[in-house]
């Protein structure tokens, strides 16, 4: 068989245009560059979308998540459960506060938190459950609720989840409060930057003062308001957390594409199950049942005891074609810092263990082509048939 022909296709592309250039001449000509009128327009449309009554707009999915912890009052002492199969910044932000992260295994086939393992690692300790929608699909909210003693906070790590939703409501409003992320990884993107969703009025207020700096007041008051000499009172302790208002433009702009964007990926997402129906090495990601996915990255899962040949050699092999991959994620347990100071084992967590060994993400964002998914789909079962073939 001659060499299919090599190209360049990279595993995300973020969607952007003219239409975003042209959103942030607004503020670049009013001067207003830092949180302002923008920011607030889409946090206020983020919030329509996602059927909350409040959305606050930070600098990243990290400072989101760190900001909803420090408002509900995470500190020393506290024990916040989080997945051990997820982005680094998950743990991360849970140590920022001084509390103590407690890993839970995941399930391999959602690659979402396993619910049964967290109720076996709740303590009176517990303040809180951080649930990660991995790639765009939720987890299993009804299970962890059923799990949780009263009391014990449920949030959303949604940094993969604009759009998608469980038993018809959407991501964003189905735990105590929500962090989405912006990063040119996602599917609607502002470069960095993030925003919180809650329906708690009382706990939004407080993270709206701890964003900027703990202030009583915001930008738009002082500067907007009939007296210049007006200074805020700060009576917490706050940080700079603040999306800046080119941000803000070009998030209106994306989050009008939204949906678009996710009818796109999940066509695209329907040809590569179409495919690789046969192909029972390569597990196609799960989707939801009463719920959509928002198809961040198409996560797949090769079974080390069927596929041809290693993960790691095909993606290799895609790379040498021109394909990028990459392995769904961290498990995080595995990592030096969590390893190390928490003295943790690689088989401590055999669910997160399997799926960092395993998980092939294949390239899926807005910038594809058909022609470009059937270049994919063809290179993975060519290398396969060579591979299968010469063993």
């Amino acid at each position: 068989m001659d060499a299919p022909r090599k190209r360049s296709i990279q595993i995300s592309l973020p969607a952007t245009g003219e239409d975003e250039w042209q959103a942030v001449r607004e503020p670049l000509l009013s001067g207003w560059l830092t949180q302002g009128p923008k920011v607030a327009e889409f946090e206020r449309r983020f919030a329509q979308r996602h059927g909350v009554p409040h959305a606050l707009a930070t600098t990243s999915c990290t400072t989101a998540l760190h900001l909803i912890l420090a408002g509900l009052g995470v500190g020393p002492g506290d024990e916040v459960i989080v997945p051990a199969f997820s982005w680094i910044a998950t743990a991360n932000v849970v140590v920022y506060c001084g509390a103590t992260p407690v890993f839970a295994d995941v399930r391999r086939d959602t690659y979402n938190v396993d619910p049964q393992d967290v109720a076996r690692r709740i303590t009176p300790r517990t303040k809180a459950v951080v649930a990660v929608h991995l790639f765009g699909l939720c987890a299993d909210m009804d299970a962890l609720r059923d799990v949780l003693p009263k009391g014990v906070h449920l949030i959303e790590d949604a940094a993969c989840a604009a759009g998608a939703s469980w038993n018809g409501v959407a991501a964003g409003g189905l735990g105590d409060a929500a962090a989405f992320s912006f990063h040119p990884r996602k599917s609607i993107t502002t470069g960095e930057g993030g925003m919180v969703t809650t329906r708690d009025a009382s706990l939004a207020q407080t993270m709206d003062q701890m964003r900027n700096h703990g202030a009583s007041i915001s930008e738009e008051q002082r500067h907007l308001g009939p007296r210049p000499y007006l200074l805020p009172e700060f009576n917490l302790l706050g940080y700079n957390y603040r999306m800046t208002d080119l941000q803000g433009a070009v998030g209106l702009v994306q989050l009008q594409k939204l949906d678009t964007y996710i009818a796109g990926r999940d066509h695209m997402a329907r040809r590569y199950e179409e495919a690789f129906a046969g192909t029972p090495w390569l597990r196609m990601p799960r989707r939801p049942t009463g719920g959509s996915h928002a198809w961040q990255a198409f996560v797949t899962y090769m079974e080390p005891e069927q596929a041809p040949l290693a993960r790691n050699d095909l993606m290799e092999q895609l790379q040498a074609r021109g394909i990028a991959t990459r392995p769904g994620t961290h498990a995080i347990h595995m990592l030096g810092y969590y390893r190390d100071r928490f003295g943790l084992a690689v088989d401590d967590y055999p669910g997160a263990r399997d799926c960092d060994r395993n998980t092939l993400a294949i390239p899926l964002h807005n910038r594809m082509s058909a022609d470009d998914i059937e270049y994919v789909i063809d290179s993975v079962k060519d290398i396969a048939s060579c591979a299968a073939s010469s063993g």
